[in-house]
């Protein structure tokens, strides 16, 4: 019987070969999930997500290849049962983003890099919807003609990261409010 060798194990062993080294770089998310209802908050969870091939290009384009930086980027939520996948792209995200909530989509507002991290925990991303939903999860977009439009998937924007719901489908009733804090981070690995 073939024996099950851990990842972790195996990039051990790699760098414990002489004249060997292995570099990497995580880039990642976490989404710290909130839920009120009437001015009470009914549930907390929090969620990793997957960075879109989309979105590591735009990251080393802008830091290494002199392309434009996206100056906003914003928080949207959907509500079809999508598998988040790398290649999920702003014109085609293979999900329906929810649309049925106040406003335009709420602007990621960053507060500055510190220890390799950045986030938007002083200015959650809000969402209160007008009307009942199921959300499946979030995704952060920027860039392109109309960014700030809930459903636009055309002009040109940027899929930086997609993040499913692990633990199912959240319901969410008229004037509830859904807020979240993303924190990006980048680490050797």
């Amino acid at each position: 019987m073939k024996s099950k060798i851990k990842a972790k194990d195996r990039i051990s062993a790699i760098l414990e070969r002489p004249g060997s080294a292995v570099e990497k770089v995580l880039m990642s998310s976490r989404w710290e999930w909130e839920h009120w209802r009437k001015g009470e908050l009914i549930d907390r969870w929090m969620e990793k997500n997957i960075c879109t091939d989309e979105g590591l290009e735009h990251v080393l384009d802008v830091a290494f290849s002199g392309a434009t930086q996206i100056a906003s980027w914003y928080v949207a939520v959907y509500n079809t049962n999508t598998t988040a996948v790398a290649g999920m792209t702003y014109a085609t995200p293979g999900l329906t983003e929810a649309t049925n909530y106040a406003g335009e989509r709420p602007a990621w507002q960053e507060g500055g890099v510190s220890s390799k991290s950045i986030t938007n925990s002083a200015n959650k991303a809000s969402f209160t919807f007008a009307s009942a939903a199921t959300i499946y999860g979030g995704l952060t977009v920027g860039g392109g003609s109309a960014a700030t439009t809930p459903g636009d998937a055309a002009g040109g924007g940027v899929l930086y990261n997609v993040s499913a719901f692990t633990g199912g489908a959240k319901s969410v009733a008229s004037d509830d409010v859904l807020k979240v804090t993303v924190a990006l981070t980048i680490a050797d690995a």
